[in-house]
């Protein structure tokens, strides 16, 4: 009730202009010496007085924006509750979300949408803190959907900059250096006022680390960083990232200029908590003697830094030192996939005491791990086909000119499946074993922390998302098997239903809530005919778990058919989900396909479907007249196969 009175004084107060704005955010004076108390007090004692002021004094100021940061602290208060890494109660939970419902409400009312978007962030940290990355991804593309469907492009500016944040916090400069182009092609096109006010200094820079140490693009981009510095701790950061070049290049005096004027600001850790260690590892490099320092370099979290100082070891003719720095930094790197592959997992088995999860485990861990040397192995003979491919395209060009256009076209199409593969697999892989990870991590807790059906649970997820990633693996190995023609289809005898029905046992535990999965026949009885009843099912089970995917309400239904096609067997797949555009009806086919990437999978599902089907002289379509609503694939197969084995 409180609440609703305090919303509706808001929303009823008067249009009274605000006192003195002499502040960064261009509040009453008043009212901001309340808000940086709220804002000193949150999660803390006192909090509530000092919370309450504020809306007192925005609200007898008729200060609207004022009024809007008064919810900005009562969300950050709230996300306080529980320290970082604790388990979530779904009281804790609720509590966030509703304040971040009057904080959107308010916003949209008072007509401030940076803080509607900001509650997002602020939840995203809130989940990203207490490790679950699955839920603060949701919230990140809730939030870009919304700003498209608003029509209001700083939420989807927000979603690129937190990403950049969270990317780059792993070490993750790959992903995030597509985010932080995405973020400077937004500010660059955009007229919105709220988003040309942003300082993009921080993505220039961020985007510097991207590249190699000591190449011209990182120095170029660090140049753009500084004619777009406006802010103090802009110029810090330049400031900082000019005295790495600087030291780089062996410019001593341009290096000591910037480097005195980070040591002298008190908010150089905020721009990198290592950056006073790294001052002191160049100053010793420069004395001749960076001995008393390797033992602390390992010590520096951020991946880049390290590679710098280990180029920097170089240029400064440490090549021994630098030498060695790579190699710890290429050991800490195995050392944490290890620990996320084998130690953790291997935690929980020992807290759960499970022997017959332990085998499963361990054998999936081998699975995973031949599956990366396969995987790198592909990658390799993928790599050096590309090589072989240009070199060999580049002597044919020298004599025939002609050929020039065709021989550019295969080589950008060879990069963008290389790229495309190598993208989707680091993404489709991580998502399921960050699921395994966080759910690993709640286990390990001390006992009585969960009760037993919540540890049920868990394990329930661990395994699932197992099986999604042995999934992912297995779409890989078919697709191997496929191209080197060593993929092999026994024929027998099969029985239709029983097929379909174990198809359907395999595929129903992916259902979203609320759908329901159900067989049906044309005919009465059984049937039997000749084929590969393992591949048949493998087929049903990929088209089951394409419609889970895409189906959020209504049924799936899975028929089987004598007469729809007479002589052959036909199955079909019909969903009430999103659907496929008729134009796509043939693209869905390519590998590496997928009409939405927001979901889990490789886009080689359908594909390997199609590839299956065909050898076993059959084949799989999509049915671009059903005009009921979702989708309905087809996967025919004759009675009496001519190339049976």
């Amino acid at each position: 009730m409180k609440r609703l009175l305090s919303i509706l004084a808001i929303l009823l107060a008067g249009t009274v202009t605000a006192g003195a704005q002499n502040n960064p955010y261009q509040i009453d004076d008043e009212c901001y010496r309340w808000f940086m108390e709220s804002e000193r007090l949150v999660g803390k004692d006192g909090f509530e007085e000092a919370s309450s002021n504020l809306l007192h004094a925005a609200i007898s100021k008729g200060d609207t924006k004022a009024q809007t940061l008064y919810y900005v602290t009562r969300l950050k208060d709230a996300t306080r509750k529980v320290p970082n890494h604790h388990p979530l109660s779904e009281q804790d939970e609720r509590l966030v979300l509703d304040r971040q419902e009057e904080l959107k409400t308010i916003a949209d009312r008072l007509g401030y949408p940076q803080y509607f978007y900001y509650s997002y962030e602020l939840v995203q940290n809130f989940y990203y803190n207490h490790d679950q990355p699955v839920r603060t991804m949701d919230l990140v593309t809730e939030m870009q959907q919304l700003s498209i469907q608003r029509g209001e492009p700083y939420g989807e500016w927000m979603g690129h900059r937190y990403l950049v944040s969270l990317y780059t916090a792993q070490n993750d400069y790959i992903s995030a250096k597509k985010h932080i182009l995405k973020a400077l092609d937004l500010y660059e096109r955009s007229t919105d006022p709220i988003i040309r006010r942003q300082s993009v200094c921080r993505l220039y820079c961020d985007l510097a680390d991207t590249y190699p140490v000591g190449a011209d693009s990182a120095k170029l981009n660090v140049a753009k960083a500084a004619q777009s510095a406006h802010l103090t701790l802009d110029t810090l950061r330049c400031h900082y990232y000019l005295a790495r070049i600087t030291a780089l290049e062996k410019n001593i005096p341009e290096y000591n200029r910037h480097k005195e004027y980070c040591l002298k600001s008190g908010a150089l850790q905020t721009i990198s908590e290592t950056a006073p260690l790294m001052f002191k590892i160049i100053d010793s490099m420069i004395a001749g003697d960076m001995s008393p320092y390797m033992k602390d370099i390992m010590s520096i979290d951020r991946i880049r830094e390290v590679k710098f100082i280990a180029n920097i070891a170089e240029h400064y003719d440490f090549k021994e030192e630098a030498f060695e720095i790579e190699k710890q930094l290429v050991a800490r790197n195995e050392g944490r996939l290890a620990e996320v592959n084998q130690s953790k997992l291997s935690e929980l088995n020992a807290r759960m005491g499970n022997t017959t999860l332990q085998a499963e485990l361990d054998d999936k861990s081998e699975e995973v791990t031949r599956i990366s040397r396969i995987l790198m192995l592909v990658f390799t003979a993928l790599l050096l086909g590309i090589v072989i491919f240009l070199v060999v395209h580049i002597q044919s060009l020298q004599k025939h000119n002609a050929k020039l256009e065709e021989a550019n076209k295969q080589v950008t199409l060879a990069n963008a499946a290389k790229t495309r593969f190598v993208q989707n697999m680091s993404h489709e892989v991580r998502t399921p074993l960050n699921a395994i990870v966080g759910f690993s991590q709640l286990l390990s807790l001390p006992d009585g922390s969960f009760p037993e059906e919540e540890k049920a649970e868990f394990a329930s997820h661990i395994v699932n998302n197992t099986k999604m990633l042995t999934m992912l693996l297995d779409d890989i190995l078919n697709t191997s098997a496929m191209d080197s023609g060593n993929y092999r289809v026994s024929f027998e005898d099969g029985e239709c239903g029983f097929i379909a029905k174990a198809a359907i046992s395999s595929a129903e535990h992916r259902l979203q809530p609320g759908v329901q999965m159900r067989y049906e026949q044309d005919f009465e009885g059984e049937h039997q005919f000749r084929t590969d009843p393992q591949r048949a099912q493998q087929i049903l089970i990929n088209l089951l778990t394409n419609a889970c995917k895409h189906t959020a309400k209504g049924e799936i239904v899975l028929n089987c058919s004598l007469s729809e096609h007479p002589g052959e067997i036909t199955y079909s797949v019909t969903d009430t989900g999103t659907g496929v555009p008729p134009e796509q009806a043939e693209a869905i086919f390519d590998r590496f396909t997928k009409l939405n990437e927001f979901v889990q999978g490789t886009g080689l599902g359908l594909s390997i479907c199609r590839e299956i089907a065909e050898k076993m002289g059959g084949r799989v379509y999509l049915d671009t007249s059903y005009d009921k609503g979702g989708a309905r694939f087809v996967f025919v197969l004759p009675e009496k196969p001519e190339n049976q084995a």
